[in-house]
């Protein structure tokens, strides 16, 4: 707490990433991190959690465009401008970010979308509402079934996820080809062997060959475009490599028109930021592995909800030496944490929960009882 109350100004130009977590418990948390301009240069690769700050987090039930933009205001208003905002392409974030830039000194703050989003998007644009897509998932679903519980089950395929299903989607395209290659061609195959059991639980997935060549080379375009621009940020030389990759994908594809049109745009906004050929960050894969972190950390409750536990998020960004942790824990007494918690954190589910069962309890406490140790909940 110590630490991330003393988030200050700074003179190095710098973006924010901006995110909220999904639901735990009740409560969702809107995060913001800090990283500097610089960041991908002087790495020379994908930056990671050591590399940001956390300057924003705020808790609340839901969150919208109003409450987004209130957010913005105070956090920014303590760390400094950004020159730009990473964010994904949320209703809540997106109308939040517009309303903040509403905001006569806001205005030159620049909106990057972030390239895995747009990625996923554009995959889920071109093959979503196809028939052979929809069989493809059918088969393997069916077929995940039937293996699930044999000597097959190292094969089993990636999970298909639901919500974001597009956002993993290059790992289930890259399952599909080298089973395919696994199952072989045209020609029978012995019923009891491993190769007849594995034809047999993904029946049809040969008939869809075609379909999932195309839908595996156009996976792997965009893998190699994201892993270029993550990698290595964008700015007139990356941009060059990019066109050239998305050069393999046809015309019409809107993969190919959606990538090209985000490059287009991203460049400007490089260009504007007036910083030469430093790379541009693109993407909020930080913040996605920083949610991912916490989340493993809190739901080793089994009541999991967004409780003080929330404060070590700023933790979890940056790097702290010995000495600033000394200087941590003795600019910020128990006491005071506990004010500031009270402040911040509404009181989770079982903190209401103890303290209706225990008030409707107190009069009916057993004579024989230890009545201490039954209010204690």
């Amino acid at each position: 707490m110590a630490v991330f109350n003393a988030v200050g100004r700074t003179d190095e130009p710098w973006l924010a990433i901006i995110d909220c977590s999904i639901d735990i418990g009740t409560r969702k948390a809107l995060v913001v991190l800090r990283v500097p301009l610089s960041a991908i240069h002087q790495k020379q690769g994908a930056i990671g959690l050591q590399d940001c700050e956390c300057i924003g987090l705020k808790i609340s039930t839901r969150w919208n465009g109003p409450l987004v933009k209130d957010a913005l205001v105070e956090i920014f208003g303590k760390a400094g401008m950004p020159q730009a905002i990473i964010k994904d392409g949320g209703t809540d974030l997106k109308k939040g970010v517009e309303l903040y830039r509403e905001v006569e000194y806001a205005k030159q703050v620049w909106v990057i979308e972030d390239l895995g989003h747009v990625a996923a998007n554009a995959l889920k644009a071109e093959f979503a509402e196809r028939t052979a897509f929809s069989v493809f998932l059918e088969i393997i679903r069916k077929g995940a079934a039937r293996i699930r519980q044999t000597d097959l089950a190292s094969l089993l395929p990636p999970k298909i996820r639901t919500k974001g299903r597009f956002q993993g989607i290059t790992e289930l395209a890259q399952w599909a080809e080298k089973l395919l290659n696994l199952m072989g061609g045209q020609g029978r195959s012995k019923e009891d062997s491993e190769l007849g059991m594995l034809r047999k639980a993904f029946r049809g997935l040969s008939q869809l060959r075609l379909f999932l060549e195309q839908f595996g080379a156009t996976c792997r375009v965009t893998e190699q475009f994201l892993k270029l621009l993550k990698l290595k940020g964008l700015n007139q030389a990356t941009y060059s490599e990019a066109k050239t990759l998305l050069k393999q994908l046809p015309d019409r594809s809107e993969v190919h028109a959606r990538l090209s049109s985000w490059l287009d745009r991203h460049l400007h906004i490089q260009c504007r930021l007036a910083i030469g050929q430093l790379p541009l960050l693109v993407s909020s894969d930080a913040i996605e592995s920083l949610f991912g972190k916490f989340k493993t950390i809190v739901q080793r409750n089994p009541q999991a909800e967004l409780n003080r536990l929330v404060y070590i998020i700023p933790l979890l960004c940056g790097t702290h030496t010995s000495a600033q942790i000394d200087l941590a824990l003795r600019g910020c007494s128990h006491g005071r944490m506990l004010d500031q918690i009270e402040q911040t954190i509404p009181p989770t589910l079982r903190q209401q929960r103890h303290r209706i069962l225990d008030s409707a309890s107190s009069d009916q406490i057993p004579e024989t009882g230890n009545p201490a140790r039954l209010k204690a909940g």
